[in-house]
């Protein structure tokens, strides 16, 4: 046999056969076959409570317990417009309230934790491993130990019913977690960034914003979509401090609709409570790929 009739399936090592090249063999893809069917039913599993309480808006009170399917046997549009003015304001008020809140919350975590980040992981300064270690054991204390003199501080200036408690703060750096997870990313970018500018005349305001803050965009569009969802959801601290109606949030609200003397509409319940998640689902989706990429890039160094 010369060298021109060798044929590559007969030499030792290089055969490779269809199965193979298209994904490997049978024992293989029964393994990853049984391993995404049991992803998809525990997604499922997970999802569910979601989508029954989707499918609750649409159905009559009478059939939201007694039919736990997901597919309604009658169709009840009447809860959405019913729920929007149930209580003592329409829902686009309490709404706005959250908007107003997660729209201070989410300006005074960008500006206060990047600069905060900007001086633990930049500059160098006495006393800054020290206040770093400081700051990061304020992410060990539960928010219940501060909260009765947060609350007697805030009423003693007149700040209860009114949203500065929920977002002066914010403008302090008082989130840890956030000033952290900047630092490090701070800590990544390379330092001959600092001192080109500081070679050309820039100083520390000019290198800060001109130069790594357009850089930082994923670890701010993280900052700002944890933010955005954690503050939109928050019903502990607000609960705390707006008790009028009419400065209460869309999370309080809706405790509104469950009345333990009065008993519970359950289906404005629900129909208002897709109504609030609809601008979780958008910010996820808008910001997804930020997120994700602002978490690979983050990483502990």
């Amino acid at each position: 046999m010369t060298a021109t009739e060798i044929r590559p399936d007969t030499v030792v090592g290089k055969t490779q056969s269809p199965r193979t090249r298209r994904g490997g063999t049978g024992p293989g893809r029964i393994r990853r076959l049984i391993k995404h069917v049991v992803l998809i039913v525990v997604g499922t599993v997970m999802i569910y409570p979601l989508l029954w309480m989707v499918a609750s808006a649409f159905k009559p009170d009478a059939l939201i317990f007694r039919d736990p399917s997901l597919l309604p046997a009658e169709i009840d549009l009447s809860h959405f417009p019913n729920g929007w003015n149930a209580l003592t304001h329409p829902f686009s008020v309490y709404l706005m309230n959250s908007a107003i809140v997660v729209l201070g919350a989410l300006i005074g975590n960008l500006v206060s934790c990047s600069m905060a980040a900007y001086a633990f992981a930049r500059l160098r300064w006495r006393g800054r491993k020290v206040s770093f270690g400081i700051m990061l054991l304020t992410l060990m204390v539960p928010i219940y130990v501060i909260l009765v003199p947060q609350y007697v501080a805030f009423s003693q200036i007149g700040w209860v019913n009114t949203f500065l408690p929920l977002i002066v703060p914010k403008f302090l750096a008082t989130d840890a977690f956030f000033v952290f997870l900047m630092v490090q990313f701070f800590r990544g970018l390379p330092k001959e960034l600092d001192e080109a500018a500081k070679i050309d005349g820039a100083g520390y305001w000019r290198i800060f914003f001109r130069i790594l803050l357009p850089i930082s965009v994923p670890a701010l569009a993280t900052t700002a979509i944890f933010t955005f969802v954690w503050t939109w959801n928050d019903f502990f601290a607000q609960l705390i401090y707006l008790t009028k109606p009419e400065m209460q949030t869309a999370p309080v609200a809706l405790r509104n609709f469950v009345d333990a003397t009065a008993g519970a509409s359950w289906g404005s319940l629900f129909a208002m409570s897709i109504v609030t998640l609809i601008p979780v689902f958008i910010v996820f989706l808008v910001g997804q790929r930020y997120l994700v990429k602002g978490i690979a890039t983050t990483g502990l160094k």
